[in-house]
């Protein structure tokens, strides 16, 4: 399923995950991710960001719910 996410996109998925997550974890604004990947040595455009964020954002926060829930049954 991943894969077809990222089919038309020339960027790697570890990047554009990087980017998702920093917008959707702590919520800067657009040009401050476009910033902190810069400084990381990734030169993207903030309107880049903002296309994964509205494409990807949901599917990596039910990854993350899903992951939380599973950890937290094996915890109890």
């Amino acid at each position: 399923m991943s894969q077809h996410l990222f089919r038309n996109v020339k960027t790697s998925p570890e990047i554009i995950q990087l980017g998702v997550l920093m917008c959707v974890r702590f919520p800067p604004s657009l040009r401050s991710v476009e910033e902190l990947l810069h400084e990381r040595g990734i030169d993207v455009c903030h309107e880049s960001v903002r296309l994964w964020v509205d494409r990807l954002g949901s599917y990596f926060a039910n990854k993350i719910r899903k992951r939380r829930s599973e950890a937290m049954r094996r915890v109890n």
